[in-house]
């Protein structure tokens, strides 16, 4: 008779969880305006932001994968104490000294910090919970997760806008007057910045006063740097897991407009009252909604197909995005409000988004494992996640180019126009989002491309070994 589950777990697991609900915060609460951040208070273009933040988000998915290894030799203590005090050096560095070589820097701290914090708060939930009590372990860090991310992205719209209408006496004065009352472009993003360094250092604090190393009887045997970047590059020869990852990365590189494109669009055009963080919460929302009956819909699918239905949806997403100039009217009515042609169609297409990924989130991880040959499955799993690295890389750097051609920086616009001529260089902006539509597109295509040869050559070998 088997002992009855429970969802008891030891103090260390609920740390970790806190922990990690402030690291997303930190982390959400800066990535949203990252972008416009760089752009318009740290001076890069936009072909140079999109190429900083592509560069930037690759390596965040990388990364993980080999700072594990540094965790497991000095104690999980010590790694995660080193990684919230580089976040938080990371994300002040940002906030306070706003200029190119600076904001270089500050980034390559943040890489560090979050690399080394994802393997270990994973593998403290993993090392907290049997075989029995896994899966809900894993659903608790999801939860803690999808609210830090969630919270994050909520609080940075009120602090912006609190800066921004910041008069001269008060507590937001006093604290303008600790970073010598900045002025310019941007310069209260300065303030999200050194928030996601506060939620960093309580999650240092927290670490440093609660979290202690979890010992196991068993023990992984530790992997070298080279042992690791010879299972990439194993892994990476199977061509189906290549393709696999390349093609899904056109999916992700989609989602990354999210943070790539939407903060400068609705700013650009809509205006700095427009709420990023509040409307990218849409995604977060609706996946938390759906994705379990989702998940339970089509859990009779084969993988493949679920993760097709995504491809069919996300590209809608974008078009939906397209059609605000159609509505004629900057203003829509809603019957009980009205709302921004652009913001509502952009809300529409961001719930697109959030419902496509509960088609393929769930599926993609067991498909890609049935790529694996016979016991490398634990090595195939740690290099799925090269999906989001690529498509992430991809669609940032396409962004800035996308942006300088038809959504252009106002500050860069030449001097002296008038409201109409202005006007003109913003006119085909929309043009933006059928570029990715048309990439949602062609990933469906050469995701059924994919499937017919796969499916061909598997219908080939059980012929020949019947």
């Amino acid at each position: 008779m088997s002992e009855p589950t429970t969802w008891r777990f030891p103090a260390t697991f609920w740390f970790a969880n806190v922990i990690e609900l402030f690291e997303r915060a930190a982390y959400y609460g800066c990535f949203i305006f990252l972008s416009v951040y760089l752009t318009t208070r740290i001076g890069f273009t936009d072909k140079e932001t999109g190429f900083v933040t592509g560069v930037f988000s690759f390596l965040l998915y990388l990364m993980p994968t080999f700072m594990g290894t540094v965790a497991d030799r000095i104690g999980f203590r010590k790694a995660l104490s080193a990684a919230f005090f580089l976040l938080t050096l990371g994300y002040a560095v940002l906030g306070a000294f706003p200029s190119k070589p600076t904001a270089i820097l500050s980034l390559l701290l943040i890489i560090s910090g979050a690399a080394i914090v994802k393997p270990v708060v994973s593998g403290t939930v993993a090392k907290c919970s049997d075989e029995a009590h896994r899966a809900r372990a894993f659903s608790l860090f999801y939860w803690a997760v999808n609210i830090g991310a969630f919270s994050g992205k909520s609080f940075v719209d009120p602090i912006r806008q609190a800066f921004a209408n910041a008069g001269d006496t008060g507590l937001l004065a006093f604290l303008k007057g600790l970073l010598g009352n900045p002025t310019g472009n941007g310069w209260e993003l300065q303030f999200v910045n050194l928030y996601a360094s506060s939620m960093a250092l309580v999650a240092l604090l927290l670490t440093l006063a609660f979290y202690r190393d979890v010992e196991t009887a068993e023990k992984a045997p530790q992997k070298t740097f080279g042992e690791l970047a010879q299972g990439l590059g194993r892994a990476l020869s199977n061509w189906r897991f290549a393709c696999l990852i390349i093609i899904t990365g056109f999916f992700w590189a989609i989602q990354g407009q999210l943070y790539a494109t939407m903060p400068k669009y609705l700013f650009r055009m809509v205006g700095l009252s427009s709420k990023p963080g509040w409307i990218a919460n849409i995604n977060p929302f609706v996946v938390i909604l759906c994705v379990i009956p989702v998940t339970q819909m089509v859990r009779k699918w084969r993988p493949i197909s679920s993760i097709a239905v995504s491809f069919l949806i996300i590209p809608l997403s974008a078009f939906t995005v397209s059609l605000a100039p159609m509505l004629g009217t900057r203003e829509v009515s809603l019957g009980f409000a009205t709302v921004n042609s652009i913001i509502l169609m952009m809300s529409i297409g961001i719930a697109f988004q959030g419902f496509a990924e509960c088609f393929l989130s769930p599926r993609y991880l067991e498909y890609a494992s049935k790529q694996a040959p016979p016991g490398e499955t634990g090595l195939y799993m740690g290099y799925a996640h090269l999906n989001s690295a690529f498509g992430w890389l991809f669609g940032f750097i396409l962004s800035g180019i996308l942006l300088d051609r038809w959504c252009p920086d106002p500050a860069k616009l030449p001097q002296g126009l008038d409201e109409a001529a202005k006007a003109a260089y913003y006119a085909h902006a929309h043009y933006i989002w059928y570029v990715f539509t048309g990439i949602g597109i062609m990933g469906f295509i050469l995701l059924m491309v994919f499937r017919a040869v796969t499916d061909r050559l598997d219908r080939r070998e059980a012929h020949g070994q019947g």
